[in-house]
């Protein structure tokens, strides 16, 4: 039995428990909690197949919020319809490349008091972390200009796009979208000792991503084995799901994400979802936690998904693999995994962090 499981074929939740579909069923399909929270924000419904959403809040950092207020103030903008936070994380100090863009920051200040936006000063915030503790909310929906925009777990509906996406919500324009697919995580056992998010993040991704599997279709996690994970657990998964090419995640909400709300001071955001019983999925992966190992991802990206054993067992022959596939694009730049193999035959890693607890 695999650690990841796909289904390309739909499937109900019923009872809770998921059973195969015979044919499509795009009634049914409205009962996921993704086309719930969809439909709720959509502007306009056409009945074309197209979606036209708008969001309830935006968030930016500091690489990307001047061109998108620049953009939007020279197409006309007069104000910030919804509230839109800018962060000032990327562009600071240890941050891309040690900069520091106090213009881009004064942009953003003078920006938020004059259209009434959020300005969070730099060192005091990442974006994604303010977003969650601050824009987040249950059946809510949230637009950023950074690809990791993922808030599932807290049942949000996260986006990461690029800025012109946000400039047209400014402008009180909508994100317009193909009435997506929605794929069933199905979430089921308990995570052995020493297995952490990422492991199963990696090995979500690694079944994912290269053959497109999620792609542009929206994640929906349900089963039993979400009960147990923690809220920083159940994000550690989340936030990697940008990388199988999914459009958006949303998770069920339960008492540990009511308690999350509650400690950062904002119980209001809180509400109950759960997909309701007969929910339609076009497709299904099932996720077994007490079956997972422990993973390694290798360049280029996180889907080069490997266990440890695996990796161990052959290193020569997986690192020329991907040596071979990256030393194809990289041109004149060779990459030389191999150097990492010790005269032992086992990789042997040149740098470690290791992260104490008083």
């Amino acid at each position: 039995m695999e650690m990841i499981e796909k289904k390309s074929s739909g499937v109900y939740l019923k009872d809770g428990l998921p059973v195969d579909a015979e044919t499509v069923d795009f009634v049914a399909r409205e009962r996921t909690m993704a086309y719930k929270i969809l439909r709720a924000h959509e502007k306009k419904k056409s009945g074309d197949g197209k979606m036209r959403i708008k969001f309830d809040s935006m968030i930016s950092h500091d690489i990307t919020y001047v061109g998108i207020i620049q953009t939007a103030r020279a197409s006309g903008m007069k104000e910030f319809p919804i509230p839109y936070a800018m962060t000032n994380c990327h562009n600071s100090l240890c941050a891309v490349g040690g900069t520091i863009n106090e213009d881009d920051h004064a942009v953003g200040l003078s920006a938020a008091k004059k259209y009434g936006g959020i300005y969070v000063p730099p060192n005091q915030a990442v974006i994604h972390q303010f977003a969650r503790e601050k824009l987040a909310g249950c059946g809510q929906m949230v637009l950023g200009s950074d690809s990791h925009t993922r808030y599932g777990c807290y049942g949000t509906m996260g986006v990461g796009e690029g800025g012109g996406e946000l400039v047209k919500q400014l402008l009180n324009n909508t994100w317009d979208i193909d009435e997506p697919e929605v794929v069933l995580v199905w979430v089921e056992g308990e995570v052995p000792h020493g297995i952490g998010p990422h492991d199963v993040a990696i090995a979500l991704l690694g079944a994912t991503f290269p053959d497109g599997f999620v792609k542009n279709r929206v994640m929906e996690f349900a089963g039993p084995g979400i009960t147990a994970l923690g809220m920083d657990f159940r994000i550690g998964i989340d936030v990697m799901t940008t990388e199988t090419s999914c459009l958006t995640s949303i998770w069920p909400t339960d008492e540990k994400v009511r308690a999350y709300y509650e400690n950062v001071g904002r119980s209001e955001a809180y509400s109950p979802l759960a997909p309701e019983d007969g929910a339609y999925y076009d497709r299904m992966v099932t996720i077994r936690l007490d079956r997972m190992e422990s993973m390694i991802a290798l360049p280029f990206h996180p889907s080069k998904a490997y266990t440890i054993h695996e990796l161990q067992k052959d290193p020569e022959r997986i690192f020329r693999q991907i040596e071979d596939e990256c030393n194809k694009s990289l041109g004149s730049v060779k990459l030389d995994l191999c150097r990492s193999i010790n005269t032992d035959g086992k990789v042997q890693c040149d740098q470690g962090i290791i992260v104490g607890c008083a």
